[in-house]
């Protein structure tokens, strides 16, 4: 019986090898036989500091990384994809939650994880949620309640920190990672 092929990395191929093509400076994975160049690049993440009522909607990770952490209603931005209808789209199938968006709140680069992360600034449009399969648990977390200790990445408490930094503000320049240490509590 035949089935579709099967996708095999082009680092397992024989015919791909590592090596600098002409006028680039890094090492990428070439075809030996025709000098095709297979490029790796960095992932796109797209998510949301979504709140309802001055309450932060918070995503109890049902999968790794960070099993059981907290987090943000975010994932992978698809091919073809509009990053803010990807927001949305995870908010959806994280959250169970429609959301609109108003501002693009920071853009994290996450260097070890090879990312590259469009957080937005959104609001719940309804107060109905619940958790999607992705997720364990959603809830509405007060500031002084959110689970600083068990937040999974430290990208989603650098977003916290810089929603609170510009709520009621309606124009803003987005923010980066930032450079200074962070306080555990807003």
């Amino acid at each position: 019986m035949s089935g579709p092929p099967r996708y095999v990395p082009p680092h397992q191929l024989p015919n791909f090898e590592r090596r600098i093509p002409d006028g680039e400076t890094l090492e990428r994975l070439m075809c030996r036989d025709c000098g095709h160049i297979h490029f790796v690049n960095p992932k796109i993440v797209v998510g949301a500091v979504v709140t309802f009522e001055d309450k932060f909607l918070l995503c109890r990770r049902a999968i790794e990384p960070r099993h059981g952490f907290w987090t943000l209603p975010a994932g992978y931005l698809e091919e073809k994809e509009d990053p803010i209808a990807g927001a949305k789209r995870e908010a959806i199938e994280e959250a169970c939650a429609a959301i609109s968006i108003d501002a693009l709140l920071a853009v994290y680069a996450i260097v070890h994880a090879s990312q590259v992360q469009l957080i937005y600034r959104a609001r719940l449009a309804s107060p109905e949620f619940s958790p999607g399969p992705e997720s364990l648990d959603v809830r509405l977390f007060a500031r002084e309640e959110i689970p600083w200790d068990d937040l999974a990445f430290p990208s989603v408490k650098w977003a916290l920190h810089q929603h609170e930094a510009v709520r009621g503000v309606a124009v803003f320049q987005p923010f980066s990672n930032p450079t200074e240490t962070l306080p555990d509590r807003l």
